[in-house]
């Protein structure tokens, strides 16, 4: 009898071990997942992924380990955002970060207003109606802003001191972009300021960036400004390839076109930018509100020249700018 009394007891203290573990794992809070919406692929966003974990480091969260990030890719095929943002506010991501241009922040502002998001624009924030102000974004709403389409008139400025006796220039925009008109507009009045004539070329598709290059030649354009666009940033190898071609000198605004052989880029540090989305993403799963982040402006900028590209097109880069440049690439 005893020894019947001794088995239960040893039979029930294991039920209660094997019980108690499985309750505490149960207990454990769940780990907090982050969506992450893009325009492109996750292979044209390498660097930018990487610095954005980073960010994400800096405060605490490491992919895999405590956070898991959702990961939604239009692979440049603006019409799907929408779709794609509902699919991560159905997963109830703890924060939903939107990048790759502003289609993919309008498609997340439309998917929820209750989960906090961080978006990733060039454009500004508050003309496109993603928040009320910089400083004060109210709502769900914060995240960084490049500064790339705000900064026509120094990279035309810089083409010209490249092409100094260049007078015929022309600036490449995709038509459906929310801020054509204004960029069109700005980039005008810095021309007219130098004494330049500008021809705006319009581009929505690869084939009509191939016809705008014949435009390019038979209007006898001495130097071309790419404006920043998603379309063109995932064509900048059809881009650069046809700049060296006709011999056209090409300003850009990002270093990528620059590493695909692109004469010359001037425009924000994006690994830096993403590193500040990560922060900001990390802030919030702590508990910050995104009404209470102003929105960061980009304030680090870079000039990237490739003088293997100004040796094919003839050119001699000017020392000055030379001196100015953060990369050389040789």
């Amino acid at each position: 009898m005893l020894d019947m009394k001794r088995r239960f007891f040893i039979t029930l203290l294991g039920g209660v071990a094997v019980a108690w573990p499985l309750a505490a794992r149960a207990q454990q809070p769940a780990m907090p997942a982050v969506g992450f919406l893009g325009s492109t692929s996750p292979d044209a966003f390498g660097d930018r992924l990487r610095a954005f974990r980073s960010g994400l480091k800096d405060t605490g969260f490491v992919e895999g380990e405590n956070v898991a990030i959702v990961y939604r890719w239009a692979d440049n095929q603006i019409d799907r955002l929408p779709v794609l943002a509902a699919e991560l506010v159905r997963r109830q991501v703890a924060v939903l970060i939107a990048t790759g241009g502003p289609a993919s922040a309008l498609a997340a502002k439309a998917s929820t207003t209750t989960i906090p998001i961080v978006i990733a624009v060039g454009e500004d924030p508050v003309g496109l109606g993603l928040v009320a102000s910089l400083s004060r974004p109210g709502g769900n709403i914060t995240g960084v802003n490049f500064v790339i389409g705000e900064l026509g008139a120094k990279q035309l400025g810089l083409l010209r001191e490249l092409v100094p006796r260049a007078t015929r220039m022309a600036v490449l925009v995709n038509p459906a972009s929310p801020t054509v008109v204004q960029f069109t507009r700005d980039v005008g009045e810095a021309a007219r300021a130098m004494g330049l004539q500008i021809q705006v070329l319009n581009a929505g598709t690869s084939g009509e960036i191939t016809a705008a290059f014949a435009t390019l030649v038979s209007n006898r354009v001495e130097a071309l400004f790419v404006s920043s666009d998603l379309l063109f940033f995932t064509r900048r190898l059809q881009l650069a390839t046809l700049a060296t071609r006709h011999v056209i000198p090409a300003i850009y605004n990002v270093r990528e076109f620059v590493e695909a052989g692109g004469l010359m880029s001037y425009g924000t540090n994006l690994a830096e930018a993403f590193r500040q989305v990560g922060v900001y993403a990390g802030r919030i799963l702590k508990g910050a509100k995104p009404a209470d982040l102003p929105v960061v402006q980009s304030t680090k900028f870079e000039l990237v020249i490739n003088l293997v590209t100004a040796g094919a097109l003839g050119l001699t880069v000017p020392p000055t700018l030379l001196a100015r440049a953060d990369e050389v690439i040789e």
